[in-house]
């Protein structure tokens, strides 16, 4: 009987050794976000179903786990997002399309490139740089979390390769490095050209669609304004035994967007962010890519507020840059107006100290 083992450990040499032991025992693996309190680590361990917690103290056996099927490598707990994390349960075959079609993007060389993994391992993002080396017999460098410091160390020790997310790139010199995947949330206006936007999720094992292009074996459409995929990196089910996909093997990703006649895929947003103001379709992310980009922005997140007029009001939630001279609601709506329609123009300002975000930095917007 094959089992789930819960990896709670930091990126490291360990987590390694302990993965490669569970596959060669034909068990999968929980990686455990060692950044979660205590309890909802226990929490997420045991709403997942593992028998074995790794931990380190040692290895230790729990009851109540239940068994994975014989060719289950992973199960990741979704971002959470959106609410409460899911555990998408991926296959050795799911891991290694991803991870051969993401190194024939990059024309990866073994006997000259070298990976750096520095997200954590608990997060796709972060996983998918170690199994692309593991699979590819790339050189692997491993860090317990990013270190801007320690990320220019790697590069001049011969690091090419890495994955990041876009507040990690601004404190680094990206040109050291021959290439940088880009996600886990919005990207930023100007980036370099050696950094590559990824869109992808936790059910396709990171990325999938890299600078709006899909990736070898990945088909892409829309239903009513939805992105949906279908590729040999999607999940198996989730851990609870729902299986997400359609009957000939869609994957619906609750992400809006368009297909272009040319094959090129653009995002909008989370379906459920859409606003609808007086009948009119808002895209928030289209809003604050605008936004972002004034000098008075340091963050800014738009959602929808109830008003009796309108339905919902475009409304801008922001972090100003400096707290004692904020944004002002004609310079929030000229901007926007000068680029989008005038009904895309925030009503409203919300000023705040901060926004709730994943540990990836993805924007928690049901939570704003």
């Amino acid at each position: 009987m094959h089992r789930l083992v819960a990896l709670s450990l930091g990126g490291g040499d360990r987590f390694v050794a302990e993965m490669q032991r569970a596959w060669d025992a034909g068990d999968a693996v929980l990686p455990v976000d060692q950044r979660l309190p205590t309890a909802a680590q226990q929490s997420l361990v045991e709403r997942m179903g593992a028998s074995y917690v790794v931990d380190a103290t040692g290895r230790h056996r729990r009851r109540g786990g239940w068994p994975v099927e014989p060719d289950d490598a992973l199960v990741m707990a979704t971002s959470g997002s959106t609410g409460e994390p899911k555990g998408a349960v991926l296959t050795h075959d799911a891991i290694a399309a991803n991870a051969m079609a993401t190194s024939s993007f990059l024309e990866v060389d073994p006997s000259t490139d070298r990976w750096l993994a520095c997200l954590p391992l608990a997060h796709v993002g972060g996983l998918a740089v170690v199994v692309r080396a593991l699979l590819t017999d790339t050189p692997l460098e491993m860090h317990d979390g990013f270190d801007a410091e320690a990320v220019a160390a790697a590069a001049e020790r011969g690091t090419t390769l890495t994955a990041l997310v876009p507040t990690a790139l601004q404190r680094i010199d990206a040109s050291a490095l021959r290439a940088i995947l880009l996600g886990g949330s919005a990207m930023p206006a100007e980036r370099p050209p050696n950094t590559v936007a990824t869109y992808g999720l936790t059910e396709t094992f990171s990325g999938v669609v890299y600078e709006g292009w899909p990736l070898h074996g990945v088909e892409l459409r829309t239903v009513d304004d939805e992105v949906q995929l279908r590729c040999p990196m999607l999940l198996r089910c989730y851990r609870d035994g729902t299986d997400p996909r359609t009957a000939d093997g869609w994957f619906a990703t609750g992400d809006a967007g368009n297909v272009a006649d040319d094959g090129r895929l653009s995002v909008f947003g989370r379906v459920d962010d859409m606003i609808t103001s007086g009948a009119e379709k808002v895209w928030p992310v289209a809003v604050e890519r605008i936004l972002s980009q004034l000098a008075s922005v340091a963050e800014v997140a738009v959602v929808g507020r109830p008003d009796p007029e309108w339905g919902q009001a475009v409304t801008a939630v922001v972090v100003p840059a400096e707290p004692a001279s904020p944004p002002s609601i004609d310079e929030f709506r000229d901007a926007v107006k000068s680029q989008l329609p005038a009904y895309c123009a925030p009503r409203a300002i919300e000023l705040v100290e901060a926004l709730p975000k994943t540990p990836l930095g993805k924007t928690q917007r049901w939570r704003i």
